[in-house]
């Protein structure tokens, strides 16, 4: 396994987590830490792929504006309203 060397300040944040019975041993706390880094990374992928499929969608279908927005969920609003949904 690699060692990690952390600055004083993670050092003393890790060392506390241990000796309040949150993590085994900084080498769990180091495992936890680098686990939720690989869901957000992952999860920020996923954000980043649908930001862009929006942006291919709009360059093919083009774009709205904030009053043809407006309208349509003003549109939809009174629809909801008449039919009870």
């Amino acid at each position: 396994m690699n060692a990690v060397t952390l600055p004083p300040e993670l050092e003393h944040f890790a060392n506390e987590a241990v000796a309040n019975g949150r993590y085994h041993d900084v080498s769990e706390l180091v495992r936890v830490a680098v686990s939720l880094l690989q869901r957000t990374e992952a999860e920020r992928a996923v954000f980043v792929a649908s930001l862009e499929e929006a942006e291919a969608e709009s360059e093919r279908e083009g774009f709205l504006t904030i009053d043809e927005v407006k309208r349509d969920v003003e549109a939809l609003i009174e629809e909801m309203a008449r039919t009870g949904s």
